[in-house]
């Protein structure tokens, strides 16, 4: 299967945020490895100055930067990324959607959960969320967000199957069913590749 591939924002990373990826990269050891498909990824983070917008709460776009360090830290912990390094395969995401719940102050802790939910033959469905603690202690969402992710093989010009980079790792897994809410993520991602298409094709025929 041909593919053009979209590349992870961790290779645009602006430089206020290589301080995250590094301290990632740095203590990872010191983490609990993580087995996949099942167990989550928790990186703990705290709201800092400039992570704000003119608002004065954390930028829309910071979500999306460091949720990319949950996929990451899921591919560091689960033993992935020396398959990763040695065929060259690029981490891709081509589908995402958010939605924000509360706001997140300056200096605000919170936390970046990242799951795997289903997948398909090429393609993972990752949820993400971003927990904080209540003044009464219990847990708030702040947002949730849905993304489809996989990695690609520049070599071969295609996505790597999921099968294959799970056994890579030792797993044999089969997906569970996708909720409503991955169906209907998956849905509307659908259409909007079918009408990109439709448009791609009045174009040439204009």
């Amino acid at each position: 299967m041909e593919a053009t591939p979209h590349r992870s924002v961790l290779a645009e990373l602006p430089m206020n945020l290589w301080f995250r990826l590094i301290w990632l990269l740095l203590t990872t050891r010191f983490r609990p490895s993580l087995a996949l498909p099942a167990e989550a990824s928790v990186l703990p983070f705290r709201v800092w100055p400039h992570d704000l917008d003119i608002s004065l709460h954390m930028n829309n776009g910071r979500y999306w930067s460091l949720m990319d360090l949950g996929r990451l830290d899921l591919m560091l912990r689960s033993g992935l990324w020396r398959a990763v390094l040695r065929h060259r395969w690029l981490p891709v995401v081509n589908a995402g959607t958010i939605r924000f719940r509360r706001e997140m102050r300056l200096f605000r802790p919170f936390r970046v959960e990242t799951t795997i939910l289903c997948w398909s033959e090429a393609w993972l469905v990752m949820q993400h969320r971003m927990l904080m603690r209540g003044r009464d202690g219990g847990e708030i969402v702040a947002a949730v967000a849905l993304v489809r992710a996989a990695l690609y093989d520049k070599k071969a010009r295609a996505y790597v199957p999921v099968a294959r980079l799970l056994g890579e790792i030792g797993i044999e897994a089969r997906s569970p069913e996708p909720s409503p809410e991955v169906a209907a993520f998956l849905a509307s991602e659908d259409a909007m590749r079918n009408a990109a298409a439709s448009e791609r094709q009045d174009f040439s025929e204009a």
